[in-house]
């Protein structure tokens, strides 16, 4: 349960003040799904760029360069890795085929381990189970829609990944985490989150007006490029390999079509009043019903939930 966030400026028309602004606005709202550390990753000067601080999004002053025009960001609730080491936040930088790429992750990826040991992938300091993504496309040796497909259907569990390229070039792999992208034509920007309501109430504080919003639809399977003149291509991977737990009771994958779901066993926990009022409540704090199915189902108690959602401590 972490939020993925970010901008693209595709036109040139914010100043780099407004950019640095309208992340902070953005990485604040997003705090509602996660505390322990904020990052974001950027192109300047022709080099990618990450920086990421154990700390919520509110606490961190971001800088952005004039000539950066693409933002992608990442506020983490821990599960796996402590947040205190750095390298195990969000984005990650790596290379693919000798060109630098940055990935972000929302969810949480059950086969990571099993899939080192199958892809023989090297052994890393980094504890999140996130990394194993980024291993894909190193050993695919690009960045692109097809390797970005290829990564999606080797993974089991929950996710959705943004993933900005050498060129620009931002990527939204869309599996069965949500997230939300807005486009405002008549200025050349696009804005995304996790969750409409994070989203609305980031642009609500952003110190500028935006105006004529056009939602840009994103569903399970898809991955949707944008490009650096905001341009969007579309694609689809097979999410049959992913687990729910709640919301729609159908996907679609190419192969089986519209079929139900798969989904994760249903904790004891999950049939207690209290964990139906925590259900209840969770989308005012930009969490689904079935996220709090899956921190149960980890080993998270509801008294700890409860602290999370209402205090930003778990």
């Amino acid at each position: 349960m972490c939020c993925l966030f970010g901008l693209i400026d595709y036109k040139g028309t914010l100043t780099a003040r407004q950019r640095s602004e309208a992340i902070h606005s953005l990485a604040t709202a997003a705090e509602a799904r996660g505390t322990d550390a904020t990052g974001i990753a950027y192109r300047s000067r022709g080099r990618m760029h990450v920086y990421k601080r154990p700390l919520p999004g509110h606490c961190l002053r971001f800088r952005i360069p004039h000539d950066t025009q693409v933002i992608m960001g990442h506020t983490r609730m821990a599960t796996q890795g402590s947040a205190k080491k750095n390298y195990n936040n969000h984005p990650f930088q790596s290379r693919a085929g000798g060109r630098s790429f940055a990935l972000a992750h929302n969810g949480m990826i059950y086969n990571d381990l099993a899939l080192r040991k199958q892809e023989r992938l090297p052994r890393t300091n980094i504890q999140t189970d996130s990394f194993v993504a980024v291993q894909l496309l190193e050993r695919g040796g690009a960045v692109t829609s097809r390797a970005l497909r290829d990564m999606a259907e080797k993974l089991e569990g929950s996710f959705s990944f943004t993933v900005l390229d050498h060129q620009d070039s931002l990527y939204f792999v869309r599996g069965n985490n949500p997230l939300s992208l807005c486009h405002f034509p008549d200025q050349g920007l696009y804005l995304y989150a996790s969750t409409q309501e994070i989203l609305d109430k980031a642009i609500e504080e952003l110190p500028f007006p935006v105006k004529d919003r056009e939602p840009v639809g994103l569903v399970c399977g898809e991955i949707l490029k944008v490009d650096a003149r905001g341009t969007q291509s579309r694609c689809w991977f097979d999410d049959s390999r992913l687990w729910y737990g709640g919301g729609a009771p159908y996907s679609f994958s190419f192969e089986y079509g519209w079929g139900k779901q798969k989904r994760f066993p249903e904790p004891r926990e999950a049939y207690t009043s209290h964990t139906q009022a925590l259900k209840s409540v969770a989308g005012a704090f930009g969490f689904s019903p079935w996220e709090i199915d899956q921190l149960l189902q980890d080993g998270f108690t509801e008294e700890e939930i409860e602290d999370y959602l209402y205090c930003g401590e778990l």
